[in-house]
């Protein structure tokens, strides 16, 4: 896979210090039809999966791999489709889940974003975060949602008290719970600049490192460069969850990601559990 000339990307993913098994998922995707991508632009996901035996590997695996093809077959609004896509990702996830009651509980975040020309569009259920980086600022794009970013919100903890709460990796919104999920787009899409930096990254990282230090990473350092510090520096840190994230420059060369990676999309481990094609 050769991404278009516009922007410079890398992505990373690691199990971490502590887990076994890493249960992220992330994708980069381009049509392959010029006049397509004209259209539909680039699109990154990063899913975080949650729940026991293998079903946090399913079901972000399930979650991308449905987000990737409604995007790819869709023809409409780019925030109606994000939409869209990330609730048959839901849905999928749910049904996988009642045809195999041992996986009960199985969820996963999941952050899609879209760049169309000089537009930002995503959709985000979760704690897997969007930063926007330009002119020496980061600013955070997505909201939480967790427990603690409830209570933040609410004006009952504060920012200290919230990094050191014992409940801050509970979800209040994943693909895959119970009942309808909050799926948050914006009202309308956000203009980009040349330079803009966009990172997509999961608990496991924005956890251990701050927005100060995520930025300097990928101010100072190319993508790849940026991937690869940020990761050891979560790692350095105990690195308790697996670590994934995506970093996008727009206005610079294009990237050519590792050879082991496949067409169209970037795998994370080179083999997942077995389970039938999501259907979009």
């Amino acid at each position: 896979m050769i991404v278009r000339p516009g922007i410079e990307l890398a992505n990373l993913t690691d199990p971490g210090c502590v887990r076994e098994r890493n249960e992220d998922y992330y994708c980069y995707f381009e049509p392959d039809d010029d006049a397509v991508f004209s259209a539909r632009g680039r699109l990154m996901v990063v899913a975080d999966g949650m729940g026991g035996h293998e079903g946090g590997e399913i079901a972000s695996g399930i979650a991308i791999e449905t987000v990737r093809d409604a995007w790819a077959s869709g023809s409409g609004d780019p925030s109606e489709d994000l939409l869209n896509a990330l609730s048959k990702a839901h849905a999928a996830i749910q049904e996988y889940g009642r045809e195999h009651p041992e996986l009960a509980g199985m969820g996963t975040t999941c952050t899609a974003v879209a760049v169309i020309g000089d537009l930002l569009y995503y959709g985000h259920v979760g704690d897997t975060r969007l930063y926007l980086i330009r002119k020496g600022e980061i600013r955070r794009i997505t909201h939480d949602h967790s427990l603690v970013q409830r209570l933040l919100d609410s004006g009952a903890i504060t920012e200290e008290q919230a990094a050191e709460h014992p409940d801050r990796n509970v979800l209040v919104s994943a693909l895959g719970m119970k009942g309808a999920v909050t799926v948050d787009v914006p009202e309308a899409p956000i203009p980009l600049l040349p330079g803009d930096i966009l990172l997509v990254c999961t608990d496991g990282l924005h956890g251990l490192v701050s927005d100060a230090e995520l930025l300097e990473a990928a101010t100072r350092n190319n993508p790849r460069e940026a991937c690869q510090q940020l990761v050891q520096l979560a790692r350095d840190r105990g690195g308790p969850d697996n670590i994934t994230l995506q970093i996008a420059r727009l206005g610079s060369g294009a990237a050519v990601p590792e050879p082991s990676q496949k067409p169209r999309s970037t795998r994370l481990k080179k083999t997942r559990p077995e389970y039938p094609a999501a259907k979009p």
